[in-house]
């Protein structure tokens, strides 16, 4: 049987989702999972029903920004719109997956809700607060924007294909990053040139939570790197099962 991987949709506004989603999906049926597309305002006893058939959660992008009075900060000037919906529909697919340790990969606007929901923070805005002169976001279609650093050991690390190197290039569309990690989530990536966090993932052996800033399905047919993040994403939850009652436990 496919794998089916959750994801909701990317934003209310959907013109941006009609744009995005292709690329996660064609990413992750190019990987061999089937993706399960969770339409933004569903209500939350379909959600649960859906999610009861899903071995992995995908988190995307978003034209929209994290709310900064979620991780207890007053928005800056240079802050965008918040999503109210989309980040209604993340925290009950993140409970879900936490409970059930099913598999986790979050991206870019992803990762940062990802970030805040473990009770982390976030850098509102690069050039404001960092006044960095790394181009983070230079468009979609820029395939390698800036290089990241990966951490040895980590399980970014070992995902690796063969002969990749620790430093990669990366495409890269934001102006707020993490700042700091949630509750254990260790950083396996920076960008060298201005120690942006550029990758984040759980500190469990046993629950595969790999979150990273930029945009590997924008970049799956340039790049191996891109192509191994969704390819071991997929077989985590190809091999996924639900734990005893015992062990299920929400970890926050």
């Amino acid at each position: 049987m496919t794998v089916r991987i959750a994801i909701p949709e990317p934003s209310s506004d959907s013109d941006y989702s009609g744009r995005s989603l292709p690329a996660y999906v064609e990413a992750l049926e190019a990987a061999g999972a089937s993706a399960i597309v969770v339409k933004i305002n569903q209500a939350q006893e379909q959600v649960g029903k859906l999610l009861a058939g899903v071995q992995g959660i995908l988190l995307p992008g978003s034209r929209y920004d994290v709310d900064p009075r979620r991780y207890g900060e007053e928005p800056q000037p240079e802050c965008g719109p918040v999503d109210a919906a989309r980040t209604a529909l993340d925290e009950i697919l993140l409970n879900n997956a936490f409970h059930l340790k099913k598999p986790i990969l979050a991206i870019c606007h992803g990762a940062q809700t990802l970030n805040v929901w473990r009770n982390g923070s976030l850098v509102q805005d690069l050039v404001t607060d960092l006044k960095t002169e790394v181009n983070h976001s230079p468009g979609r279609t820029v395939v390698e924007a800036h290089p990241v650093k990966i951490a040895e050991g980590s399980r970014l690390a070992a995902l690796l294909p063969g002969g990749a190197t620790l430093e990669t290039q990366v495409n890269s569309s934001h102006h707020q990053a993490i700042r700091i990690p949630g509750d254990k989530l260790r950083i396996t990536a920076v960008s060298p040139g201005d120690g942006v966090i550029e990758a984040v993932e759980l500190d469990s052996p046993d629950h595969f939570v790999l979150a990273v800033q930029w945009h590997p399905e924008r970049t799956r047919a340039e790049s191996a790197v891109s192509t191994a993040i969704f390819k071991s994403f997929v077989e985590a939850a190809t091999v996924w099962q639900a734990p005893r009652p015992q062990d299920s436990v929400i970890v926050k």
